[in-house]
């Protein structure tokens, strides 16, 4: 693939060279989930099975990456040699990355090429999904004959079939005492959140989200109400989502995390499902209907609810925080005083573990600007995340929520972020290992375990940027209000936690899952 490299170093495109292949890949999803599409390229096999399990993630939540893989040129095939990085046979690559892309292509064949990329590109487009493009090293400079005709249509809903829906579902919402939306990852996934705000603030129903769908709607909406989680979100949400007798859900994904663990009581006879792949109203299914054209019906359909009175906002909760001098921070502690920091001008990245789950009770700004995989948990994402976060999105400073664990994964990172001069803050919640499995699976296990480093000390190594060594509520304080004040550079604050410390939500997620894992 180095030819192409070079070719891609000349064009017109903002090249990033990663550390790692998997790094490459989650800074290409960050990128895709601000941007609306990335791309990613890797060499032939070595470099693209180890981009399978962030291009899997990808895939799992809907975010669309293009990769391209450089592969063996096809006359070096003809005998089967044995060249370097092939495993197996030579479509081996191709057949893996099958599994984990909605459409792939390889190159094989000039006189197709130009068709087989748009099918990959407009595919990834209309699924938000990865698709997977591979390159034979003797057609990187084939210039195909012939003019090219791009043929891409956009799919449309079948009129009847949306008309039909829209009347079903207007008639529910009006006959209801307490509607409530549940807004999913799909609509931001697929640029719905100007038709979700309009249709909400037209009918005057309340929004919730779920973990995967954070920051889809602005969290200090008039109309939003907080996450729904099931038994692992806040009584109050919980309470006021399941008493609704019409629950409307929007490009949801009804995974284990958004469900607080399958806990979630949304009957069928109560919920209208709509997502890009289903439409389901009470126990009636619609075909040909698009999310898009769904919820444009429901704004266009003039409904207009009673106002009711709404959960408390978080922000309204907490009082002014102030730091105790001698007393350890906590992850609780932490959050609290992070409340009063999120702006308008940051995208917050957190890792799986407590790092994900205590984030879930910050209160956002703005739309699409919280990143986590929510679903698919790999960890290692949120650094690298910040990579890709902070190229689509120059504008917006990422603050990244990491544990020691996964920092160990994917960390290095930093080395790229440093070297292009980018400037996250990024609190590193060292706890000597895998808190949240601790919690989940009880026991003295030492492969939870992880060797301490002095992650403070990393920016010193690394050339530029600062470190902090944080024990002490004080020191939290201090340190992340200098990072707060000097956007010039990167900010590493090392803050120990206690082993036995966690957030509410990773206490709530510990009691349902006990005895499970």
């Amino acid at each position: 693939v180095l030819s192409f490299y070079s070719m891609l170093e000349r064009s017109p495109l903002q090249l990033v060279g990663c550390t790692r292949e998997d790094c490459a890949g989650f800074a290409a999803d960050a990128y895709a989930r601000l941007n609306g599409i990335s791309a990613v390229c890797v060499t032939y096999c070595v470099g693209g099975l180890s981009l399978c399990n962030s291009i899997a993630g990808a895939y799992a939540e809907k975010s669309p990456v293009v990769v391209v893989s450089g592969s063996p040129g096809m006359r070096e095939r003809a005998d089967n040699p044995l060249l370097h990085h092939r495993v197996k046979d030579f479509r081996t690559q191709a057949e893996v990355f099958r599994r984990i892309c909605c459409a792939e292509a390889e190159l094989n064949d000039p006189g197709a090429a130009l068709r087989d990329i748009d099918r990959v590109l407009s595919t990834v487009a209309r699924l938000s999904r990865p698709g997977f493009i591979e390159l034979p090293r003797d057609m990187v400079h084939v210039v195909p004959e012939g003019p090219h005709l791009h043929s891409h249509r956009q799919p449309s809903s079948n009129s009847e079939a949306l008309s039909e829906a829209v009347a079903d579902a207007v008639q529910r919402i009006e006959k209801s005492d307490g509607p409530v939306i549940i807004a999913g990852v799909e609509i931001q996934r697929f640029g719905l959140q100007d038709k979700l705000i309009s249709f909400a603030e037209e009918a005057n129903i309340p929004i919730a989200a779920t973990m995967l769908g954070k920051s889809v709607v602005d969290e200090r909406h008039p109309l939003f109400i907080g996450l729904y989680q099931g038994a692992m979100g806040r009584e109050d949400v919980t309470r006021f989502v399941e008493q609704s007798d019409c629950i409307i859900l929007l490009g949801e994904s009804l995974t284990d995390i958004n469900t607080g663990i399958f806990t979630a009581n949304l009957p069928t006879s109560r919920t209208i499902f709509a997502t890009s792949e289903l439409l389901r109203i009470s126990h009636h299914r619609y075909s040909d209907v698009l999310l898009g054209d769904f919820l444009a019906g429901l704004a266009d359909a003039g409904l207009k609810k009673t106002p009711r009175k709404l959960p408390r906002k978080p922000e309204k909760c907490a009082g002014p925080w102030k730091p105790e001098n001698d007393k350890p921070i906590t992850i609780r502690r932490l959050i609290a005083r992070l409340n009063q920091t999120v702006n308008d001008s940051m995208v917050i990245i957190a890792d799986p573990g407590d790092a994900l789950f205590a984030s879930s009770e910050l209160v956002v700004h703005g739309q699409t600007t919280y990143l986590s995989p929510a679903y698919y948990t790999s960890m290692g994402f949120s650094v690298p995340g910040a990579l890709g976060a902070a190229t689509a999105r120059p504008d917006l400073r990422p603050l990244v929520l990491v544990g020691d664990g996964a920092f160990q994964m994917t960390g290095m990172e930093l080395s790229t972020i440093v070297g292009r001069g980018l400037n996250p803050i990024v609190i590193l919640l060292d706890n000597l290992g895998y808190g949240t499995e601790r919690v989940l699976h009880p026991g003295d296990h030492r492969f939870n375990d992880v060797h301490p480093w002095q992650y403070h000390k990393l920016p010193e190594v690394l050339g530029k940027g600062r470190g902090y060594d944080v024990r002490m509520e004080a020191d939290f304080d201090a340190a992340l209000q200098t990072a707060l004040d000097d956007d010039s550079q990167m900010h590493l604050l090392h803050v120990h936690i206690d082993l036995d410390d966690r957030s509410a939500t990773l206490d709530r997620l510990a009691e349902k899952m006990s005895g499970r894992v």
